[in-house]
C-alpha cells in the first residue's frame, strides 16, 4: 500500500499518493518559477492551484475515491499544460507550430472592471459577445419606454456574481482555464480604480441587496409557494362542488350549462391539469428556492410535462368542440296586436314558470302551492344570461304591437331553430297594463346557445308611458338615464311618444320652461 499525504491546496485538504505528490510539487515549483517574473505572480499561481484543487475535487467525486493517484495528476497537468510547452512556444517564433483549438465556453458573471453601475451590461456583453454600449443602450430604452429595465437589472445584480478571481474573468471571456490561459491573461484584480461617488454608492447598495436581497427573495418564494397551495386547494374544491357534493344542481349554472353534462368531468380534469400543473410546479420551486431544497427529478420532471401537454390537448378540443356548437344562428318572431290605449304601464313580473322537469327537480307538489306564486327576485352570479333586449318604437299606425323576436344558435341550422322554438318568455297584457319578465327559460331542459329574445313595442304617437325604473337592465336605444331620478324616490318614470321617438316627460317639461 503507497504513502500517502494530505496536503492544502486552493482551500481544500487533499489526499494524495507520495509519488502523486512528488510529481505534483515539481509541477507547481516550475509554475511558480514561471511566473515569478509577473508581478502579480502570487495571483495567478493562486488561481492556478484553486483550478487543479477543483479538478482534483471532480475527480474525487467522479470515481467516488478518498485518494489523488499518479493517473489523476498526470491527466490534470495535461489538461492544464506544462509549463515548457508554451514556454518553447513563446521561444521559438516559428508560426508552423500547431496550437490545439480551444472551444471557447463562457460563464456569466458581472464585470466590475468595466462597469457603469453593477457590471450587469458589461458582463452581459462578454457573455453574448457584443460590444457593452449596446446592451447599455438597449437598457436605458427599456428603463424609458417599458419601465421595466430597472427592475430587470436589478434582479440580474442580485443573482449574477460578480467576476472577483482571474479564472471567473477568464471564465468569462471565455478563456481556457490552462497555463497558457493564464499567462496569456492581462487582468488586474488586485488593483482598484477611482471610480467616483455615484458607483462607490451601487456598489454599496449592491453589496446590500446581495445580503439582504437572499432574505426577501426567500421571503417572496415562501410568499408564492403559501399563495400557490392555497389555490391548489381552491381547484380542489371547486372539482368537489363540480362533482356534485355539495350541490346536485351545479350542473345548470353558467358557464357549465354551455357544455353536455356527460362531458364536464372530462372538461374540468383537462382544465384542471392545464392550470394546476403549472401552479404545482411553481409550489415547488418556490419551495426549493425558501428552504435550499433539493430540485426534482428530470423523470417527475418529464412526467408532469406530458401529463400538462395532454391536458391542453384536451382543453383545445374541448373548446373547439364547444365552439362548434354556436356555428349557425337561427330566430322567428311572433306579432301581438293590443287595443291601443292613451297610456300604459310597463310592469316587472318575477313569477316564475314551471315545467314538469322543473317541478320534479325542486320536488314541487301542485297541491301544496295551488293558487301560490314562486318568486325569484334574486340573480345569482353564475345564472344564465338574461339576453332580453326592449325596444320602444313609433307605431307608423294607430295599432299597438309586440313583437318578439326568438334567437339561438346551435351546431347546424335546424338545432339552432329548435334551440329558438324552446325558449320559452313570459309577457302578460291586462288592458293598459303590459307585464315582461326579467328572464327567458326553457320549455325543456337544454344547453346554453346564446338564447336571446328582441322586443320591440310599436306605440302611437302621443300615447305615454309609465316604466317600472327596473326596466334599466332591458331598455335599449333610450337615453333611460336622464328620466332615472332615483332621489325622488318614485318607482315609475313617465315618457311619451313623440314624432321623435320616445322622450322623458319631465325632460320636455325642462326644454319647455327653459324656452
Amino acid at each position: 500500500m503507497k504513502k500517502t499525504h494530505n496536503i492544502n491546496i486552493g482551500n481544500s485538504i487533499i489526499h494524495i499518493e507520495e509519488d502523486a505528490y512528488e510529481m505534483l510539487t515539481v509541477y507547481l515549483n516550475e509554475v511558480k518559477q514561471h511566473f515569478s517574473k509577473n508581478a502579480d505572480d502570487f495571483e495567478i499561481v493562486t488561481d492556478i492551484e484553486n483550478r487543479i484543487a477543483e479538478m482534483f475535487a471532480e475527480k474525487l467525486s467522479a470515481q467516488q475515491k478518498q485518494v489523488i493517484n499518479m493517473e489523476d495528476v498526470q491527466s490534470v497537468m495535461q489538461q492544464m499544460g506544462s509549463v515548457r510547452d508554451f514556454e518553447t512556444l513563446e521561444g521559438s517564433g516559428e508560426e508552423n507550430i500547431s496550437v490545439p483549438e480551444y472551444d471557447p465556453i463562457k460563464k456569466l458573471y458581472r464585470d466590475t472592471d468595466q462597469a457603469m453601475v453593477a457590471g450587469v451590461c458589461a458582463g452581459l456583453g462578454h457573455y453574448l459577445d457584443i460590444d457593452a454600449k449596446w446592451v447599455r443602450l438597449f437598457t436605458l430604452l427599456t428603463i424609458f419606454l417599458f419601465g421595466s429595465g430597472v427592475l430587470i437589472y436589478i434582479i440580474f445584480w442580485i443573482m449574477v456574481p460578480k467576476a472577483k478571481t482571474r479564472f471567473e474573468k477568464m471564465a468569462m471571456y471565455g478563456e481556457e482555464p490552462t497555463l497558457r490561459g493564464f499567462a496569456n491573461s492581462h487582468f488586474h484584480p488586485l488593483v482598484k480604480h477611482s471610480r467616483g461617488f455615484l458607483a462607490e454608492f451601487f456598489e454599496v447598495i449592491g453589496n446590500f441587496l446581495q445580503g439582504a436581497g437572499k432574505i426577501i427573495l426567500k421571503t417572496i418564494a415562501g410568499g408564492i409557494a403559501l399563495f400557490g397551495s392555497l389555490l391548489l386547494l381552491a381547484f380542489i374544491v371547486a372539482i368537489a362542488a363540480l362533482f356534485g357534493f355539495w350541490d346536485g344542481n351545479i350542473f345548470t349554472y353558467f358557464p357549465l350549462s354551455m357544455v353536455d353534462r356527460g362531458s364536464i368531468p372530462a372538461i374540468v380534469i383537462a382544465f384542471f391539469v392545464v392550470f394546476g400543473i403549472p401552479v404545482f410546479a411553481l409550489v415547488l420551486f418556490s419551495v426549493r428556492v425558501a428552504f435550499n431544497g433539493k430540485a426534482i427529478s428530470k423523470a417527475f420532471s418529464f412526467g408532469m410535462l406530458i401529463v400538462w401537454l395532454v391536458g391542453v390537448f384536451f382543453s383545445i378540443f374541448y373548446i373547439a368542440k364547444i365552439s362548434s356548437e354556436f356555428k349557425e344562428t337561427a330566430e322567428f318572431t311572433q306579432v301581438s296586436n293590443f287595443k291601443a290605449y292613451p297610456a300604459y304601464t310597463l310592469e316587472i313580473n318575477r313569477s316564475r314558470f314551471f315545467t314538469k322537469e322543473d317541478s320534479l327537480n325542486f320536488q314541487i307538489d301542485p297541491k301544496n302551492y295551488r293558487g301560490k306564486k314562486i318568486l325569484n327576485k334574486t340573480r345569482g352570479a353564475f345564472d344564465m344570461p338574461a339576453n332580453i333586449r326592449l325596444r320602444i318604437e313609433k307605431s307608423d299606425n294607430k295599432t299597438v304591437s309586440l313583437s318578439q323576436n326568438y334567437r339561438s344558435d346551435g351546431k347546424t341550422f335546424e338545432i339552432a331553430l329548435k334551440n329558438a322554438q324552446n325558449i320559452h318568455y313570459d309577457f302578460l297584457q291586462q288592458d293598459s297594463l303590459l307585464t315582461f319578465s326579467p328572464r327567458l327559460q326553457f320549455l325543456q331542459n337544454a344547453n346554453w346557445r346564446n338564447q336571446r329574445v328582441e322586443l320591440v313595442l310599436k306605440v302611437p304617437v302621443g300615447t305615454q308611458l309609465k316604466i317600472q325604473r327596473e326596466f334599466e337592465w332591458s331598455i335599449a336605444s333610450h337615453n333611460y338615464w336622464r328620466c332615472d331620478e332615483k332621489a325622488s324616490g318614485d318607482k315609475m318614470t313617465k315618457w311619451i311618444m313623440t314624432e321623435d321617438g320616445l322622450e322623458c316627460v319631465k325632460t320636455l317639461k325642462k326644454d319647455n320652461e327653459e324656452e
